[in-house]
């Protein structure tokens, strides 16, 4: 092991005071294993994600030194950018998130920064809400999204409440390496703080506006027809409070909630990986909705951010990926909108470059702008930010990432499954009224529009000689770029990293063009509306190509697919 590492091992040897945290690095030592190098051999990077890391002692894990320094990082810049500033904090489940939030609030409120704190678990979008409801500097959320029970995070939001941009991020970062581990973090008593009201808990007003600015997109006039049925499952996590609430306020009062899942809790005992898009984390709910037989099934992921559905159809469930959860709503709100008389061509909808070009098609055909951005729901946020300048946050229709990410309302800037259960419960019950489910609706969409499916190809390269040939791929992607994939030409390539023109179709488009941050993503437009995006992940060390196919049918669509996995795989070699 190098020098420099077995140093800071000592050194936090010597600085520990947790118990737990002495007992496990002793056992580390003791054991002198490749974990004890992992944990140490470098520090958790903050990015405009925050921190995302494994419970545990060490440079590379998260622990409450960790989120200590890093909380210093953000005390230094809100004091350099801000006279008086403030933050509102918030936690999911996870394990360790009330420790990790007490010691934050307590080194903001040593740095002079007032604290609001939610007194219990909440969604990612109430922080989202909270920011902007009590006109805070910055948001902190503690949590690692559907990530398996060994993770927690560290999230931090703008003033506007949506995650900050590449400078703060940098700043931030900046600040956190100039600061050491022990000694240099300013720290103060949570209780103290609090009995000396530099803390203060978020008042309940706060979460009840947060209730009502969602009640205010459902559709005018909702009424569930008599005998509708919901399960829902929180998947262990911060969801049940809102969703039960929300849809009380709806009139929907017959919600059975998976009960092994409706408590809080950090281990996640009846599913490894919380992640509403995967079938095993609904699969209690499945059994629990034989027996209720409800018109639809409702997951949120541990910080109710994402929101994932099953939906009974001729006998079995089926499951709406991100993308046709989508443009589902797209299209359905686009319908709701001109039913009430709105004038659709005004509307904006945001979505990624990732997403189904289906969006496109609906656009075309309803009359609304239809705006692709970079994936990040920052950057859906930051349009929304744009028309309310303007003034003209009505105009905004929706905002959906193909990752089962979506937000309706300008009430946050982060995706909030809160308000689409809301949303995807008054449309199942629309469709209900017509006699169709959602997936027969969806299947209605791929008729009219045509069979647009999507994939993702996933390579993995670990290591520093993985990372190397991540580069020397997106390299040769650009260098020497296919000319067809999959046996279908390349008709045009654009290249993100040389920041192009937001890709914007349909509706008025009276704001001047805009243009994309640079990116380290590759698309390949190719024949018969097909298309390949490759994009190195942020976050994992692997790059990921995204397929979109088109067909008449879809045994069609899915030929083509195929055809373009085996392509890409060949590519990612």
């Amino acid at each position: 092991m190098d020098q420099s590492i077995k140093e800071t091992v000592t050194q936090w040897l010597n600085n520990l005071k947790e118990q737990d945290l002495v007992d496990e690095l002793k056992a580390l030592i003791a054991a002198d294993t490749d974990e004890l190098y992992d944990a140490f051999y470098r520090g958790l990077e903050f990015g405009t994600a925050g921190l995302r890391g494994t419970i545990g002692v060490g440079t590379n894990r998260m622990n409450v030194h960790v989120v200590a320094r890093a909380t210093q990082g953000v005390a230094d810049y809100l004091n350099a950018h801000y006279t008086h500033p403030s933050v509102a904090i918030a936690r999911d489940s996870r394990n360790k998130g009330e420790e990790f939030q007490r010691v934050a609030a307590g080194v903001l409120a040593a740095n002079g920064i007032h604290v609001y704190v939610y007194p219990r678990i909440e969604p990612v979008p109430a922080l989202s809400f909270a920011v902007r409801r009590l006109g805070t500097s910055a948001g902190i959320v503690l949590t690692a999204s559907h990530n398996p029970a060994k993770y927690n995070g560290y999230k931090v939001y703008n003033e506007h409440g949506g995650q900050i941009a590449n400078e703060a991020a940098d700043e931030i970062s900046a600040a956190i390496v100039k600061t050491a581990m022990f000694g240099a973090v300013k720290c103060m008593d949570f209780d103290q703080a609090l009995q000396q009201g530099l803390i203060e808990w978020t008042p309940e007003y706060v979460l009840d506006d947060f209730i009502q600015a969602i009640k205010e997109v459902s559709v005018p006039g909702f009424k569930a027809s008599d005998g509708y049925k919901v399960v829902y499952t929180p998947l262990n996590g911060t969801g049940m409070e809102c969703v039960s609430r929300i849809l009380s306020e709806i009139g929907v009062n017959d919600v059975t909630v998976v009960p092994e899942q409706s408590e809080p809790n950090g281990d996640f005992p009846t599913c490894p990986y919380p992640n509403p898009e995967f079938r095993e984390a609904l699969d209690l709910g499945l059994t629990l909705a034989d027996e209720v037989k409800p018109n639809l099934l409702v997951a949120t992921d541990p910080d109710a951010d994402r929101m994932g559905t099953a939906i009974p159809h001729a006998g079995e469930y089926k499951l709406l990926s991100g993308n046709e959860m989508g443009v589902l709503l797209m299209d359905w709100l686009s319908t709701m909108a001109q039913q009430n008389g709105e004038d659709v061509s005004s509307k904006v909808a945001v979505t990624t470059i990732v997403s189904s070009s289906m969006c496109d098609a609906i656009a075309v055909d309803k009359g609304f702008e239809l705006r692709r951005v970079l994936t990040g729901f920052k950057y859906i946020g930051d349009q929304i930010d744009q028309l309310t300048a303007a003034g003209q946050s009505n105009r905004f229709l929706m905002g959906f990432e193909e990752s089962y990410g979506y937000l309706v309302g300008t009430h946050a800037r982060d995706k909030d499954a809160i308000v689409a259960t809301m949303l995807c419960v008054e449309m199942a019950s629309y469709y209900a009224a017509k006699g169709m489910d959602l997936y027969e609706a969806m299947e209605a969409l791929y008729q009219k529009y045509g069979y647009y499916l999507n994939g993702t190809v996933n390579a993995s390269f670990p290591g520093a000689a993985g990372a190397a040939h991540m580069a020397e791929i997106m390299d040769g992607l650009r260098t020497n770029p296919p000319v067809e994939i999959g046996g279908y030409k390349v008709l045009a390539t654009t290249d993100f990293a040389t920041g192009p023109q937001m890709p914007r179709v349909s509706g008025l488009q009276k704001e001047a063009p805009q243009v994309l941050p640079s990116s380290n993503v590759i698309e390949f437009a190719l024949e018969g509306n097909n298309k390949v995006i490759f994009r190195p992940s942020g976050t994992e060390p692997k790059v990921k190509a995204y397929l979109f196919s088109k067909g008449a049918t879809r045994a069609e669509s899915e030929a083509v697919r195929a055809a373009l996995q085996e392509a890409s795989e060949k590519l990612l070699a």
